[in-house]
């Protein structure tokens, strides 16, 4: 009897060992989501003018994909979907003001909650942009709704864009470095007692700006919208990247014991482009060259100190970007006439805000060591909405009915341990449009195009025309050949009715 017990205890350790094991082998998840950041704008799709080697490293050792896609070609929509794996459309998601409420229902499942209850530690550093709170912002207490009611233990954010106030960094929903007695008032339309306007000292201005951008001055840039108080709380823009990625590198270091997610949000390439003097003058292109070798920097940041901490083999990085890329979006930077020979969207047409390939087709690459072969490309068709269910299931986690409704199980894709993609995959803008292989289907305008979107960009892909493009031999999307074939466009309009009914 007591052999037989003493083999029934050690099959139990066994048992429990194995568990443990099997629950350490999952991955670490980074992802790494740059903002405005286009397919051409990395050294490993063609870059000129601007090095990027450490992004190129994660490329040489990991998988590089050539038709991965944001969901939209705008920057909340397209966060939107990655965290909730459901398309942007359905919740009316677009750009938010600074002072917006959150967008992402608390009570819905969204991927960090889905993480937290497959044991992962989870944490969001940097750019926010999905609203906060209920309506009426009060910034001098703890700021609610917000991350932690969406599934993240921990948070320091950039609250919505670079180029919008309040212009301080939050933590934990709760604003750093704050002065109660200089208590910040924010104010988006009504005019408001707030620091100088752009529009009124251009005197004050390090870079000059279009009328939209002309609110308050803060570190010598004018934002959009009014802003008063919480001087001690102001950011300087030329050390966001440096606070950002020491919060970063903070949250590795804090959970290395643990598993953890982590939602590395950068602000670059954003508006306004201001580069650390570490960075100046680093590529060619001036304040867009230069922020890009910021951002390349802040990669190679984040893969040291995973390397430092013995986790760079079993961590999963994704590495991408919000939407294609801008060149004039507000800020006079020399952008365009610095350019070059250097082409932001690569072989592809459009950018930031256009249904054209450009507006989704992001540089997208798959970093871990433990499971991804070292050096490889694929062409699958993929989108961001993608990785709730790809990662749910990588995890062993199951999604309750109705969670993540346009998310699909791609994780082999996403491993490169296949290349069969999407069938169909939605884009979004200010229209609608829809991939099938080598066909790409553009919806005719249904949305009112902001008069600044239609006075900037001569012609983002709205036209009250359908137009289909195959771009295995036309991926510059000229050549408009949905008269020749009507059965493809039959064939997409019943798919893009199925998505809408849905």
């Amino acid at each position: 009897m007591r052999l037989i017990a003493k083999r029934l205890l050690f099959v139990i350790m066994l048992m429990i060992f194995n568990i443990g094991m099997a629950q350490n082998s999952d991955p670490n998840i980074v992802i790494i989501y740059v903002d405005d950041l286009g397919y051409g704008d990395i050294g490993v799709n063609g870059a000129i003018g601007v090095k990027t080697p450490h992004v190129d490293a994660l490329a040489k050792n990991g998988l590089n994909f050539t038709d991965a896609h944001s969901s939209s070609a705008t920057c909340t929509p397209s966060r939107y979907s990655l965290l909730t794996g459901s398309y942007a459309f359905r919740n009316n998601a677009a750009i938010l003001e600074g002072d917006a409420p959150l967008i992402i229902d608390p009570k819905q499942e969204t991927l960090p909650s889905m993480l937290q209850k497959a044991g992962y530690k989870t944490g969001v550093v940097g750019k926010w942009h999905l609203g906060l709170g209920n309506g009426k912002i009060n910034w001098n207490t703890r700021v609610s709704p917000g991350p932690k009611e969406v599934g993240f233990d921990y948070s320091f954010l950039i609250p919505a864009t670079g180029d919008r106030t309040p212009c301080v960094y939050l933590e934990n929903q709760e604003v750093v470095g704050l002065d109660l007695a200089d208590p910040i008032t924010v104010s988006y339309g009504t005019k408001i007692d707030s620091y100088p306007l752009g529009r009124e000292h251009p005197e004050m201005l390090k870079m000059h700006t279009d009328p939209y951008h002309q609110g308050a001055i803060i570190n010598g840039i004018s934002r959009i919208g009014y802003m008063n108080g919480g001087k001690d709380a102001l950011w300087i823009d030329e050390d966001i990247p440096f606070v950002l990625t020491d919060k970063a590198n903070a949250f590795i270091e804090e959970n290395k014991s643990d598993k953890f997610f982590l939602y590395f949000s950068l602000h670059d390439i954003h508006q306004p482009r201001v580069a650390n003097i570490k960075f100046v003058e680093s590529s060619t292109m001036g304040p867009r060259g230069d922020v890009i070798a910021q951002m390349d920097w802040c990669v190679g940041q984040i893969t040291e100190q995973l390397k430092k901490a013995n986790l760079l083999e079993n961590t999963l990085i994704i590495f991408t970007s919000d939407n294609g890329p801008i060149l004039d979006d507000g800020y006079l930077d020399y952008a365009i006439e610095l350019l070059g020979k250097h082409k932001p969207a690569g072989p592809f047409k459009g950018a930031k805000y256009s249904i054209y390939e450009a507006g989704t087709r992001m540089p997208t690459i798959v970093h871990w060591p433990k499971e991804v072969k070292a050096g490889t490309t694929s062409s699958a068709l993929l989108s961001q909405v993608d990785l709730f269910a790809s990662l749910a299931s990588l995890v062993g986690e199951k999604t309750k009915k109705g969670t993540a409704p346009d998310s699909k199980n791609l994780i082999n894709t996403w491993l490169g341990k296949t290349q069969q993609g999407r069938e169909f995959l939605l884009e979004e803008a200010y229209t609608f449009g829809l991939r099938k292989g080598k066909w790409k289907y553009i919806k005719p305008k249904n949305k009112a195009i902001p008069k600044w979107i239609e006075d900037k960009f001569v012609d983002p892909g709205f036209r009250k025309e359908v137009q289909l493009f195959n771009l295995e031999v036309d991926p510059s999307e000229n050549n408009n050949v949905y008269k020749e074939h009507p059965e493809i466009v039959e064939i997409m309009e019943k798919e893009m009715a199925k998505i809408f009914k849905k």
